[in-house]
């Protein structure tokens, strides 16, 4: 594993991500482990853990502050466990023949970090020689200055410690783009001689994937999946959209699509809150276009509430709908290669009709295997004609489980908001 390329081995997973502190009323790694058979029969297969760093006193938001202000990059929060317990946890994940990435957050630290007192010309300082924040809003954490070249060895070190010490997969770097590129490249190389990990950007600069990053975020097919189920835009603007997000993405690389994550579900909504009727065939998108989806945790119960981001505020885990939905996208995944990521997958080829503003359609091919998503993403019933015969066929249809003949010019019809997966495996 250690010697194969990250975005072969993540071509057809889902990644799914860990508040660990909302994630039960413990809220610690044994908690989590309990909950790991209930993880595999969903089917994820990267687990993305927010910080489990100690988080900083000085200067903390609210009662229990901010996971992303960390406070020593070598030690974990005692309330989520020991070492000894996060390298149990990474091992059973990996027996489950599952992945784990680590949140990193190099852009700061806490204020109360040891480098504060024993590196301050590791930070940003304003013209008195105090030690500032990154911006106004982000009064807990210190800005590093990655001016310091002595910064980017001892980086490296902290990255490389997790790595050797508990056999992790990779890493998701918070707000990536906030640091210079070339400290990327630098990291690449140091994690590379140790072990070729997955490296995720919270960004959407491809400058980044060049070298330093596998895959990066795409916030732009997020905002317009919002702003599409508040009848703000339409599948027009999906279209606009396509040539810079899908088409011209760098095939040998990757991208993250979601409807949810920590920072949208806390400041923003849940995604049953903000996508309404909108909810499953946003979410069939994100799983069917070209990249790698995300499931924030909670989503497959349908998670109806923000979570705090400074307070305890566990998850009301209950049984839902979309628990059997996410199933059978995920396995979909799996199993057809025309959905796989990258090179890996099939090329995005619209099936267009006369609804060109509601009607949103598609066809994926790979290795003579083929998926035909169609989306009524409006409010009004529509009859249609699929153009053209690239999805010409015989499908099953994976919600309702029926076959189903796909001819030239092909006629139906959909409710508003009705979506249809037909997939040849």
């Amino acid at each position: 594993m250690e010697k194969q390329n990250p975005l072969e081995w993540s071509k057809n997973l889902t990644m799914y991500e860990v508040n660990l502190r909302q994630y039960s009323e413990k809220g610690d790694f044994k908690s989590f482990e309990d909950d790991l058979p209930r993880l595999k029969k969903l089917g994820v297969g990267i687990i993305w853990f927010m910080p489990i760093f100690p988080v900083g006193k000085k200067n903390r938001k609210g009662k229990l502050g901010s996971q992303y202000s960390v406070r020593n990059y070598h030690k974990i929060y005692s309330g989520y466990g020991t070492l000894a317990a996060f390298k149990r946890l990474v091992k059973k994940i990996h027996k489950e023949g599952m992945y784990v990435l680590m949140d990193w957050v190099a852009n700061h630290t806490a204020w109360d970090h040891h480098w504060t007192k024993e590196k301050p010309e590791f930070y940003v300082k304003d013209e008195d020689g105090n030690i500032v924040s990154p911006n106004q809003d982000w009064t807990d954490v210190a800005k590093l200055d990655f001016e310091n070249r002595d910064l980017w060895e001892a980086m490296a070190d902290e990255m490389l410690y997790w790595i050797k010490n508990t056999g992790i997969d990779g890493f998701r770097c918070d707000m990536a783009h906030l640091v210079p590129t070339e400290f990327w490249n630098f990291i690449r190389e140091k994690l590379d001689e140790e072990k070729k990990v997955l490296m995720l950007a919270e960004s959407e600069n491809r400058d980044l994937l060049e070298k330093a990053f596998d895959m990066e975020y795409n916030w732009n097919l997020h905002h317009l999946f919002n702003a599409i189920a508040k009848n703000e835009k339409c599948v027009w603007d999906i279209d606009h959209a396509l040539q810079n997000e899908i088409y011209d993405f760098p095939t040998e690389k990757s991208q993250l699509l979601f409807t949810s994550n920590h920072d949208e579900n806390s400041w923003q909504g849940a995604a049953v809150q903000r996508l309404g009727l909108g909810l499953e065939p946003l979410n069939v998108l994100a799983f069917t276009m070209d990249g790698m989806p995300l499931i924030y945790n909670g989503q497959e119960a349908g998670l109806y509430k923000k979570l705090s981001f400074f307070e305890k505020d566990p998850i009301p885990w209950q049984e839902d709908k979309m628990f059997a939905f996410y199933q059978k996208l995920i396995q979909l995944r799996k199993k057809n290669p025309a959905l796989w990521s990258g090179v890996y997958g099939g090329k995005l080829q619209r099936v267009y009709t006369e609804v060109g503003h509601a009607i949103f359609a598609f066809v994926r091919k790979k290795e003579g295997e083929k998926v035909v998503v169609i989306t009524n993403l409006s409010h009004d019933y529509h009859e249609f004609t699929l153009q053209g015969d690239a999805y010409n066929g015989i499908f099953t249809d994976v919600f309702a489980e029926t076959e189903i003949a796909l001819h030239e010019n092909f006629r139906m019809g959909l409710q508003p908001w009705e979506y249809k997966v037909y997939s040849t495996k």
